[in-house]
């Protein structure tokens, strides 16, 4: 029986070591030194507040992170970028007058679509206008990376996240609004999660030997 007992506990222990192996950095699949200068426009979204401006800016910081430095210039919104350069939509030509306009070899663009809330209180309480209540909500964000030289699509990911987001208020009738004074409280977790996954071609991996 004590031998029986050893070696399951021996048999334990390789196991776990093996589990546990060495390890390994794995550099990001994408070299943005490559592709630069770059410039990022700012997502568009059709939700208020400032969830596009601060998911544009943490997704830069993303991309930043494990990459040697990079030249990135903040281009502005797609409706400004597009008065510059005197086009309605952004397609082949529109990229190519982008990167001859702001001296860009590629350019990030990207949309965020928010769905409605899903407020977590009873029925009874909707109508109490004032009150702030936590919420769900699904999220999905494309990205694309474009070469301004020929207007190439290089690169394309999109994520979606069903995230809990903070201070949701309801006003008269039932209506529920984001609170948009501090965007990193009410959905920083939700642009966290997009983020971390849209951006991990970019980013350094590890996996174990």
């Amino acid at each position: 029986m004590k031998k029986m007992v050893f070696l399951l506990v021996s048999l334990a222990l390789i196991v776990s070591v093996v589990a546990c192996g060495r390890k390994v950095m794995v550099p990001p699949r994408i070299d943005l030194t490559q592709h630069e200068i770059i410039g990022i426009i700012q997502f568009e979204s059709d939700s208020k507040g400032e969830l596009a401006p601060l998911t544009t800016r943490k997704f830069t910081e993303a991309i930043r992170r494990d990459q040697e430095m990079i030249r990135i210039i903040d281009l502005g919104t797609e409706a400004e970028v597009l008065k510059e350069i005197g086009h309605d939509r952004l397609n082949k030509a529109a990229f190519q007058e982008i990167g001859e306009t702001y001296d860009v070899a590629t350019v990030f663009a990207g949309e965020l679509l928010v769905s409605d809330v899903r407020p977590d209180i009873s029925i009874a309480l909707i109508f109490t206008a004032g009150m702030s209540v936590s919420a769900e909500v699904d999220a999905t964000l494309d990205v694309q990376m474009v070469e301004t030289e020929t207007g190439a699509s290089l690169w394309n990911t999109s994520v979606t996240k069903t995230e809990e987001i903070a201070n949701v208020n309801i006003w008269e009738g039932g209506v529920f609004v984001f609170d948009a004074e501090d965007p990193e409280k009410a959905y920083g977790k939700l642009v966290h999660a997009l983020v971390e996954d849209a951006s991990q071609d970019f980013r350094v991996t590890w996996r174990r030997e």
